[in-house]
């Protein structure tokens, strides 16, 4: 049995995101107008929502943090702060939690699930390298395998994208995508993640079909996942990340839409029972 399928209960598990504002640390954050206390408070009641709305999981990160820092460069306090994140919004649903640090801040993010009670991490870059936002970003599976032995976490599954959104993957354009899903489950990936271009933008079904085939790994969709797509989109794949499209005027930095959450789910149990 897998990591992943000691996590999820339902087939095809759609993950929704609780994006933190801004931390301590971080430019945006303004303690006079949000301090912890109140952040805490919105990613409880976001969680909540999404729970009530019927995903499967949720996932905590530090998506107000901009402009991010390469993962090496992510100082203590941004750690602290979403571990404590992690743990509150893991004390007040009862589906999984997972967590996830930019910019792949995955050494980060195990610890915060560690200690905050989560049950897998996203990685940006578990195999290879590729030029993102914050700059040059390489692979961090060997070192995130090695700690989570460490740490005794053995059951936190580790999500890694392949030629992840935000970035350039000219670096390495002589791999195709294919190639580098099957780098990820020959290095002991748990699952793959297939994005679009941008936030919001979905993959094509030939992009996520032709992992599927190459692997035997989950494929999980990172972005762009909607009730028009569901069908051949969610079709193809294992599950889903869904951040954007649960939020009002599906803009990620708006509070949950609550009715369009449920809309959501509810098309997607119509394709588990197909």
């Amino acid at each position: 049995m897998g990591r992943l399928d000691k996590i999820f209960v339902n087939k095809k598990p759609i993950i929704g995101m609780v994006h933190l504002r801004p931390l301590p640390g971080s430019p945006l954050y303004d303690p006079t107008q949000m301090g912890m206390k109140r952040i805490l408070e919105i990613a409880r009641e976001e969680a909540k929502q999404l729970e009530d709305a019927g995903v499967d999981g949720v996932q905590v990160e530090n998506m107000w943090d901009i402009p991010y820092l390469q993962g090496e460069k992510i100082g203590p306090e941004t750690v602290a702060a979403l571990a404590i994140g992690v743990h509150e919004v893991a004390g007040a649903v009862s589906i999984p939690v997972g967590a996830e640090c930019h910019m792949n801040g995955g050494d980060k993010a195990l610890a915060c699930a560690v200690a905050g009670g989560a049950r897998w991490v996203r990685v940006f870059e578990w195999c290879n390298a590729f030029i993102s936002q914050s700059g040059y970003i390489e692979a961090i599976g060997g070192q995130l395998a090695r700690m989570r032995s460490h740490l005794k976490a053995e059951d936190i599954a580790c999500l890694c994208d392949v030629n992840v959104k935000h970035g350039s993957h000219f670096i390495i354009h002589d791999r195709s995508v294919e190639e580098q899903a099957m780098d990820i489950e020959a290095q002991d990936g748990d699952a793959v993640i297939v994005t679009g271009f941008d936030t919001g933008m979905p993959p094509s079904v030939d992009k996520v079909q032709s992992c599927k085939q190459k692997v035997k790994l989950p494929i999980f969709l990172g972005s762009g996942l909607s009730t028009d797509n569901i069908p051949e989109l969610l079709g193809c794949a294992d599950g889903a990340i869904v951040g954007s499209y649960f939020k009002e005027d599906g803009n990620w930095k708006n509070p949950i839409d609550v009715k369009r959450a449920r809309e959501f789910m509810k098309a997607v149990e119509r394709l588990r029972q197909e």
